[in-house]
């Protein structure tokens, strides 16, 4: 999912709006890069959390990172890996209908056409949670927080000893990479080229990207709502058995 989403997701299933459930939410997607693949950055919830357990220290942001990623299994997992009885995840499967518009719209090979048209659905799902609240502010908060941003650093240096996380300069560069104001098609389009040409060197049509995210966002708005309490009770529930551990 796309960053709006993660903190939306995170501050329901954790009853808290914060900047530690902000960073948290968008954490395995900072440290994609490096010494993470993206994989590895979203199978790290659970060693962060138990050794912030252990040291009974920043366990908001130990939540939120919780529901992200794969381990334990988080809002990702059911949005990409698995859901219910699906082939995938949630958005793998309402992307179906999109694939060959987005092998178009993206100027891609058919054999990326899955996992972008799921992108697509991943933004149409942003632009409905963005249309709910105004996160802007809460973004901003978190990204300039420089204690916070310090302490997790040393955090992360403890966890990792000889893996330069540099979090700081991650985050300042993670900014560019979403719409953190009010989001509509055009503007998540427009981020979505800017990651396509980092990632891929490839210029996608803006035009065309929006108007997929609109009729993906139209396709899913009477439904995902109850995915997300679906999947939160289970994300609630995988929460609640390490804290319990």
């Amino acid at each position: 999912m796309f960053p709006q989403t993660h903190i939306y997701f995170a501050e329901w299933i954790t009853g808290t709006k914060a900047d530690q459930v902000t960073l948290g939410s968008m954490l395995p997607d900072m440290l994609v890069g490096g010494f993470f693949d993206h994989r590895g950055a979203h199978t790290m919830g659970q060693e962060v959390f138990e050794f912030l357990k252990k040291h009974n220290t920043l366990l908001i942001f130990g939540h939120a990172l919780l529901t992200h990623g794969f381990v334990p299994e988080g809002l990702d997992y059911y949005g990409d890996e698995k859901y219910l009885d699906y082939e995938r995840g949630y958005c793998f499967e309402k992307a179906k209908p999109f694939i060959m518009d987005t092998v178009e719209a993206c100027n891609i090979p058919v054999k990326m056409g899955w996992w972008k048209a799921h992108n697509i659905v991943e933004m149409g799902v942003e632009l409905l949670v963005s249309a709910r609240d105004y996160y802007s502010d809460r973004i901003i908060s978190a990204f300039t927080n420089r204690a916070l941003i310090a302490e997790l650093d040393e955090l992360f240096a403890n966890i990792w000893p000889g893996n330069t996380i540099n979090f700081a300069h991650r985050v300042e560069r993670f900014v560019d990479f979403f719409e953190h104001d009010k989001a509509d098609a055009q503007s998540l389009a427009a981020k979505y080229n800017y990651q396509m040409l980092l990632k891929h060197k490839i210029e996608i049509d803006t035009k065309k990207v929006a108007r997929l995210i609109d009729k993906a966002a139209e396709s899913i708005s009477d439904e995902v709502d109850d995915f997300f309490t679906t999947a939160g009770e289970m994300v609630k529930n995988n929460i609640a058995s390490l804290d319990h551990k």
